[in-house]
């Protein structure tokens, strides 16, 4: 069935941490501050259209409830302009679903001449949407989305798509697929999944931000424009975030996971995925090899900081924002609404850990200019 914005009972199973806001302004603003917060600041932030819905909504909170005295400005530019914004230093933080590589890693140390932060901050579904409510549920698997992307399955009655939907009747109408024409996060997680499961996909088009797609394609500027080349098309098909899907109320597919179960994109299914992902001290990661409950193809969004160059109360901000919104209840709550998955508990405190090492080493900028996003 389509997924809508009701609040989900499986939060109730998800670790919840305590929320810092109430812990005050004795901390240097390291945590979070609560209401009537006294930190400073005006952030920027660019990258992922994937995390946007909640990185929005987190943002207005934190800026008219939590610290009133901090703006956090967002650009949803898609993971490539993130990642380069990051690394020409244009912005606070940088915002991705794919991590920076030891190559991007280089690049910022000698750019900004110290190391450069880079953690996860929230899981999330890359679903199969269609504009066609009688498709709810079609059943699809990595072959299949690969051979509809490839123009090789080219109608929903293909023999192919019926032999997973014996008991769907289905439509001889053409799937037009549509795709990111940015560089995109989105693209690098759905590509990746086709890439583990699908040799002649990894051959041909392997995995990446961004493809050399085959003719016959629609592409879309980040995931509101391929939902709305999905809309806009009868026919219809792309691979976009569960909560772009959601607003948009769109049909989805339900993928074939590693145990050949059929899986629907809800939270319970995202949340099945992220536990199975082994997630590294240095937070390089991908979610392969889904089986069980788990929705297969899932991705993750990072933040990108650095270590030195910012004034003071900037990163105080960066770190208070990002531990309010990885622990406050609400926040996380939030997410769960959106489609999103909060981090585990046991994760949520490496992960800020990880996120206070921002600035930690600001003697070590050298030249390195403060506030390079201001």
């Amino acid at each position: 069935m389509r997924n809508g914005r009701s609040k989900l009972a499986v939060l109730a199973a998800i670790p919840l941490l305590a929320a810092a806001c109430s812990s005050g302004g004795d901390d240097g603003g390291n945590g979070s501050g609560g209401e009537g917060g006294d930190l400073s600041a005006s952030l920027t932030g660019a990258g992922a259209s994937f995390p946007d819905p909640l990185f929005q909504d987190w943002i207005y909170t934190y800026s008219n409830e939590v610290q009133p005295g901090v703006s956090v400005n967002y650009q949803s530019v898609g993971s490539g302009a993130g990642v380069e914004q990051f690394l020409e230093q244009t912005v606070d933080f940088g915002s991705s679903e794919q991590y920076l590589s030891e190559e991007d890693l280089a690049t910022a140390a000698e750019n900004r001449g110290c190391e450069a932060v880079q953690f996860p901050v929230v899981f999330g579904a890359v679903v199969i949407a269609f504009n066609n409510p009688d498709l709810d549920g079609l059943v699809l698997d990595a072959e299949t989305i690969a051979g509809i992307y490839d123009r090789e399955i080219t109608t929903f009655d293909d023999p192919a798509i019926a032999d997973l939907n014996p008991d769907l009747e289905l439509p001889s109408d053409e799937i037009i697929p549509v795709h990111r024409s940015d560089s995109s996060g989105t693209t690098y997680v759905f590509s990746h999944y086709l890439s583990t499961e699908v040799d002649s996909w990894a051959d041909k088009y392997g995995e990446g931000k961004e493809l050399e797609w085959a003719e016959g394609l629609v592409g879309g500027q980040q995931n509101d424009g391929v939902a709305q080349g999905i809309t806009q098309n009868p026919g219809g098909l792309g691979y976009v975030n569960q909560s772009f899907a959601q607003e948009a109320d769109l049909s989805v597919a339900s993928i074939v996971n590693e145990d050949g179960n059929p899986i629907e994109p809800t939270l319970d299914a995202t949340i099945a995925a992220s536990e199975e992902a082994e997630v590294p001290d240095n937070f390089q990661f991908a979610i392969d090899d889904i089986g069980g409950e788990g929705y297969p193809i899932a991705g993750s969004n990072w933040i990108f900081t650095y270590t030195c160059g910012y004034e003071q109360a900037s990163a105080d901000a960066i770190i208070d924002f990002w531990t309010w919104a990885l622990t406050d209840e609400g926040a996380r709550e939030v997410a769960g609404d959106l489609g999103y998955a909060p981090l585990g508990e046991g994760l949520t405190d490496r992960v800020i850990a990880e996120l206070e090492k921002t600035n930690s080493q600001n003697d070590a900028g050298g030249d390195a200019e403060a506030d390079a996003g201001e």
